[in-house]
């Protein structure tokens, strides 16, 4: 007979749990913004003075907690530096939310939480206004996606879209200039100059943009990549994409 009295806690699945964003600047951005639920901050005494040092806490429930107790909670793989902060999911927006709209990355069924949190990392730092994803075929939000963005799931506006050749669409109807990236485009991703509109379109690895994503694109081109490797992960592809699609602006 077991000696245990009560059988092990289930593994905790970001998939299905509560949403929980660890790291310290992670959990500084989130406690930032003010347009986040915040729930309540588990935290180490030492992480806890490091985010009071940087910022206030606001009203969220603070409980004390130890490196192991995060570990059992979030998995050896977390790297959560002491703080992890459970909260409501991110608010998604809208095409008309956002005003205006100048520079966007649209992600064509990307789904990988890593890519999607580097890309809006990138997007951030490139003063994108704002990340679109198709309501399917879009990850949830989770710790991954959230530490990968280093605090750009609070800073960068993530539209939610049903239709994406809609969206494009209407993108275009905008005035903006569409852009998808294809390694095996005939044309090579120039510099642009001047203040075009811009909506950069990315495809998932190994499938690639869709037939209909293609079609609506104004111009469909690759980046110039010399060397024996012609293609990238998505999320480099992206920071290459942004760099060059902007490098001529004022």
């Amino acid at each position: 007979m077991s000696r245990n009295k009560f059988p092990p806690k289930p593994k905790y699945d970001p998939d299905t749990g509560p949403v929980y964003l660890y790291g310290l600047h992670t959990v500084r951005a989130a406690l930032d913004n003010s347009n986040r639920i915040k729930k309540v901050l588990l935290a180490t005494p030492n992480a806890l003075n490091r985010l009071r040092e940087t910022g206030e806490l606001g009203k969220v429930a603070v409980k004390e907690t130890t490196p192991k107790e995060l570990d059992r909670l979030l998995g050896d793989d977390a790297v959560h530096q002491g703080a992890a902060l459970e909260v409501d999911p991110v608010s998604r927006f809208g095409l008309d939310d956002i005003k205006p709209l100048r520079l966007v990355v649209v992600l064509d069924q990307i789904t990988d939480p890593h890519n999607v949190g580097a890309i809006l990392r990138t997007a951030c730092a490139f003063g994108a206004d704002a990340v679109i994803t198709t309501a399917r075929h879009s990850p949830r939000e989770t710790g991954v996606m959230a530490k990968s963005a280093s605090g750009a799931l609070d800073l960068v506006p993530m539209i939610e879209v049903r239709n994406l050749g809609d969206a494009l669409e209407k993108l275009k109807g905008r005035g903006m200039l569409v852009l998808g990236f294809d390694s095996e485009s005939e044309h090579q991703l120039k510099p642009r100059t001047g203040d075009q509109l811009l909506a950069i379109v990315m495809g998932a690895e190994g499938k690639g943009l869709r037939q209909r994503t293609r079609e609506l694109c104004d111009e469909m081109v690759k980046l110039d990549m010399p060397g024996p490797i012609k293609s990238l992960n998505v999320s480099n592809a992206a920071a290459i994409a942004l760099f060059a699609a902007t490098a001529g602006r004022s």
